[in-house]
């Protein structure tokens, strides 16, 4: 099997064991307890493939897929590996081979709906104590994608903090910061060039030795550079974006766990031309709080701010406290999580009511055959 990941080589030097240098801890073993007594392993997962895991445990890395057992028992993908796991492993390290028996319960994940018209969660990134959401300081800058990341971040059970990438091309970075800032409310805001190495240093102050970030954001921001930046060499293939637009294609294809030298681990993930929301009420009052503060002060407790005396996000929209772009990014986001809660809550009752009709057909099945005796 070849080795994907080079900060992984063997002659790479931890200052720890391999285990504690991927972030396992007291807490982490306590939960593995119970999967010692049969044999197993801890490892985490470092790359996804299609089915398939790469895992670096104690005894190296090894490529890795879900026993029979696992499948059977999560038929729902959610509940699947995904980069940044915890799982329980039987090695075969003499060829270089795993199978993974179980994930371990999640800190905190990165999940976006699912492609399509599925109604389904696709964990992006999991178990991270921070998520960088990337964007340019380009043509492609956009507050309202800014808020849209903060909302899914906020619901993650991670830290977000926002990245202004591409410092070295604006003109205007302090006008930039001061924009995000007034949508960020209390969110750490860095400004930083992956091509000068501008703000490097205090992103990775951000995650010490021990700890995971992710980088999460569109195609064509820079996060392939960042990563290279970080790491101290060419480990991720970058591209030119198009003048046009700004715009990127996608240049990581998979996600990948990857060490910073005398630092943590960062999540690479492949650009999102357009992130699905996939977040409950939560997300969206943490990341709008400023219309939530106003919406409490509201006459009536069921107002829906379109017209209702005594309604305070319209006085502050009349008077200009409330911009009506973030009013209508809010609006927005609001019904697309409504509109997935109804449609989880109706494939819910469809995957139960297929459920019994099976049972029902077994019943009549077992019932045909004992009347044939």
């Amino acid at each position: 099997m070849s080795i994907i990941h080079d900060g992984f080589h063997s002659n790479h030097t931890f200052p720890r064991s391999v285990l504690e240098s991927l972030g396992w801890d007291a807490n982490w073993a306590e939960q593995f307890h119970r999967f010692l007594e049969q044999g197993l392993e801890p490892a985490r997962v470092t790359c996804e493939h299609r089915e398939a895991y790469d895992v670096l445990a104690e005894s190296g890395e090894l490529r890795s897929e879900l026993s029979g057992r696992f499948r059977h028992q999560h038929p729902v993908h959610t509940d699947w590996p995904a980069v940044g796991d915890w799982v329980a492993i039987a090695p075969r390290p003499e060829e270089g081979t795993a199978t993974i028996h179980a994930v371990l319960r999640r800190r905190s994940r990165f999940s976006r709906k699912a492609a399509g018209d599925r109604t389904e969660e696709q964990v992006v990134a999991a178990n991270m104590d921070v998520v960088f959401l990337v964007t340019g300081l380009d043509g492609d800058f956009n507050v309202r994608r800014i808020e849209r990341y903060l909302t899914v971040a906020w619901d993650s059970g991670a830290r977000p903090v926002i990245v202004l990438n591409k410092a070295d091309i604006c003109p205007e970075v302090s006008v930039r910061i001061s924009e995000v800032e007034t949508i960020a409310f209390g969110t750490p805001v860095i400004a930083l060039s992956a091509a000068t190495g501008q703000g490097l240093e205090a992103l990775r102050a951000l995650v010490p030795p021990g700890a995971t970030g992710a980088f999460l954001g569109s195609s064509g921001v820079g996060k392939s550079s960042l990563v290279n930046a970080l790491v101290g060499k060419a480990r991720q293939t970058t591209q030119t974006v198009r003048r046009d637009d700004s715009r990127g294609r996608h240049t990581t294809t998979n996600r990948e766990l990857i060490p910073l030298p005398n630092a943590g681990l960062i999540i690479d993930t492949p650009g999102m031309r357009e992130l699905q929301i996939w977040a409950d009420d939560d997300g969206l009052e943490t990341a709008f709080s400023d219309v939530e503060a106003l919406a409490s002060r509201c006459r009536f407790g069921d107002c829906t701010h379109t017209g209702e005396p005594g309604c305070a996000v319209q006085a502050a929209l009349e008077d200009g406290t409330l911009e009506r772009d973030r009013f209508r990014s809010y609006t927005k986001l609001l019904r697309e999580i409504r509109y997935q809660a109804l449609r989880q809550d109706q494939s819910a009752r469809l995957i139960e009511k297929n459920r019994w009709k099976k049972i029902a057909k077994e019943i009549r099945r077992m019932e045909l055959h004992k009347g044939r005796k």
